[in-house]
């Protein structure tokens, strides 16, 4: 019999529907049967792509044994990360002060009635592995303590929710003797230049060491860097991590898209799962490279990636799918692994030999000793040189393979696809969508973030409020943080490609929102969850990027620009107080506040707003001719004749033909209606 997730919208806790844990979903059930049993929970939190959270499910929960002992000792909650990042904040936040270890997934906790953790970890096996303890005996042991040793976990969980308060609410994003204290200034921004530059591999791009993260954040610190300030090592760093990357494993040579990371430090073999998060983000960098540079492999991947995006993750009626499994057919990276017979069973005579030589399958096999992951091991120009061939041939040979390969393929058993929709993941996607198909031309990316938008507004957006995820049909949960600060932002990119009154409209809905339900208005800076929100052992609150942008910086950034847009001080003021109160942070410790410096930076020195009006095609026109070749601080909004009712802010008289005003703050240029002078006032000074 199925448990009590199969109710559920999650692809995540219905894979565990049919285990025999006695699994219940979070909510007020599981608590209340906890404290009225006095019965530990068991707190189990994953996602539907995780590799390790299948191994640990087949292992452990498929097995009735285990099982047995789960529900014999425990009340059982499984949570799925994506549907629920506050549970995931709070909780490995936790992880990491009661073992002194990141965390990750799948993250095995142990909670008292109350909800607060007492022991933990991640993966464990069945049985001793890795150097982990059976989970069975593990079972037993934490259930013992929890009997005999209560005034013990009791004391440390006092201490461990002082800790977690304080770290939620002290100098994270505020500063204890208020947002009003500093004065905020550039420093910061030196300071993260230089620990990003210290810890950049200068041979096979990106930071650290293995396993390697592609850090998307750090790079658009680093784009901005070279568009600002014309800083030729910001662009070294930039563009060598975007060129190691596109050449490595976790990049999909045939289908497009990245994977999540590294393993090793060359980004040859990945872990195979493909985010939706991670893919938005780099889909916009290498848009905007190209732009910087005028390199079409630039271009390539953005134009590869996207098309993965609107062939592999499109959702009906619009929208994304949330990841791509890392296991197929029962193994990691199954789907995508070849064999030089395998492949040369596909690839013609004249292909084959380009193709091993490129892509490495002459040489020993990279993936466990037994098969081939393809990397691109040899530049197309170098292999062309191989086999005395003109570069442009080679190049035709290699994509007619490429080609060739993805169709085989899509022939084997596909990853599974997690196919819910979340509201922030979308809107990070829909924002590059808008932004990529500006700047490279593809009015069908446009189109695709536009219906993606309409889509949010129609199924999860109801009574005024966001929610934060929906599934064939069903929307629920309250949004979080990331859920408005994403919108808004993807919402005011929108508005510089395609302008829609009602769009306006509805992003100052969004921020008033924002505003009321999510401000901090002690510290400054804004909760990861609404006023509204269930009570939880501690209130996230954080200026710090992860795998995603901060919340907290992407919605001062957002707010500081539509609050220059719409002439509304309300919103400026809220974003002027999530910048005062990170500083002190981004002066002590930068180190993650790559989004913060873009707000911060937007602080010092207000965008410049650009209206065009005039006829239709014309503004078109003009729009498109400024695509790329503004600043990141620069807004083009284009108004058409008929462009509705505007805010006075944006309220400009038609005159002869296009004109274009040019604002920045409260001082306005005179209107500009001579393209080469309009080019000149919008120009960064980036190198190219």
């Amino acid at each position: 019999m199925p448990n009590r997730l199969i109710e559920q919208t999650s692809p995540y806790l219905l894979q565990h529907a049919d285990n025999p844990v006695d699994w219940f979903p979070w909510g007020g059930e599981a608590l209340a049967l906890a404290r009225a049993g006095n019965r530990p929970i068991l707190l189990s939190i994953g996602y539907s792509a995780c590799h390790w959270c299948h191994v640990m499910a087949h292992e452990c929960f498929e097995d009735e044994a285990v099982a047995a002992a789960m529900n014999a000792g425990f009340v059982n909650v499984k949570v799925d990360r994506e549907e629920r990042p506050d549970l995931d904040q709070i909780y490995q936040a936790a992880h990491q002060m009661l073992t002194g270890r990141h965390g990750g997934w799948p993250l095995t906790l142990f909670l008292t009635p109350d909800g607060t953790p007492f022991f933990g970890g991640t993966y464990f096996p069945k049985t001793p592995r890795y150097g982990l303890p059976a989970f069975p005996e593990l079972l037993e042991r934490v259930s013992t303590v929890f009997r005999v040793r209560r005034e013990d976990i009791e004391s440390q969980n006092a201490s461990l929710r002082a800790a977690l308060a304080s770290n939620a609410l002290s100098r994270e994003p505020g500063d204890s003797d208020g947002p009003d204290c500093v004065d905020p200034d550039r420093r910061p921004l030196g300071k993260l230049f230089d620990e990003i530059e210290a810890s950049f591999d200068s041979v096979n791009g990106g930071f650290g060491a293995a396993p390697k993260f592609p850090h998307p954040t750090d790079l658009a610190f680093l784009l901005r860097r070279c568009l600002v300030d014309a800083d030729v090592r910001a662009k070294q760093m930039f563009l060598t991590t975007l060129d190691r990357m596109a050449a490595g494993g976790i990049y999909d040579h045939l289908g497009g898209g990245f994977c999540r990371y590294s393993v090793d430090e060359r980004w040859m073999i990945p872990h195979f799962e493909k985010m939706l998060y991670d893919n938005a983000q780099m889909l916009r960098l290498y848009a905007e490279a190209f732009v910087l540079t005028h390199e079409l492999r630039y271009r390539e991947v953005a134009e590869e990636t996207a098309a993965w995006v609107l062939r592999d993750m499109a959702i009906l009626p619009a929208g994304y799918g949330s990841s791509l499994d890392a296991d197929s057919e029962g193994g990691e990276g199954n789907y995508y692994l070849w064999t030089p017979a395998a492949a040369r069973a596909v690839l013609s005579d004249s292909e084959y030999p380009l193709f091993a030589r490129r892509f490495g399958l002459d040489r020993a096999p990279n993936f466990e000793g037994r098969e081939w992951h393809l990397f691109a091991v040899r530049d197309v120009e170098d292999v062309a040189a191989d086999f005395k061939l003109d570069p442009a041939e080679c190049e035709r040979l290699l994509r007619c393979g490429r080609q060739k390969l993805l169709s085989a393929r899509a022939r084997r058993v596909a990853p599974g696809r997690d196919d819910k929709l979340l509201t922030s993941w979308n809107a990070l996607m829909l924002e590059s969508l808008a932004r990529a198909g500006s700047l490279l031309g593809h009015p069908e990316w446009v189109d695709s973030a536009r219906r993606a938008l309409d889509t949010i507004r129609e199924t999860l957006w109801a009574d005024g409020r966001l929610l934060a995820t929906g599934k064939d049909g069903r929307a629920h949960l309250n949004a979080y943080l990331d859920d408005y600060a994403f919108l808004l932002a993807a919402m005011l990119e929108l508005i510089q490609v395609d302008f829609r009154p009602e769009d306006l409209v509805w992003a100052r809905e969004l921020a008033d929102v924002l505003l009321d339900q999510f401000e901090d208005s002690e510290h400054g800076g804004f909760h990861f969850t609404s006023h509204d929100h269930e009570t939880l052992i501690v209130r996230p609150r954080s200026v710090h990027d992860n795998a995603t942008p901060s919340g907290n910086s992407i919605a001062a950034l957002a707010l500081q620009r539509i609050g220059h847009l719409v002439g509304e001080p309300r919103y400026l003021l809220a974003a002027e107080r999530c910048v005062r109160c990170g500083f002190h942070l981004a002066c002590s410790t930068p180190g993650g506040l790559s989004s913060y410096m873009a707000a911060l930076e937007e602080f010092l020195e207000p965008p410049t707003i650009v209206i065009l009006r005039g006829p239709r095609d014309e503004v078109e026109a003009w729009r498109a001719g400024l695509a790329g070749r503004t600043g990141p601080s620069v807004l083009v909004v284009p108004l058409a004749e008929a462009a509705g009712d505007l805010p006075v802010a944006l309220d400009r008289p038609l005159l002869p033909g296009v004109n274009a005003w040019v604002c920045s703050g409260v001082t306005c240029l005179p209107p500009i209606s001579d393209w080469a002078e309009l080019e000149r006032v919008c120009k960064p000074r980036h190198i190219g």
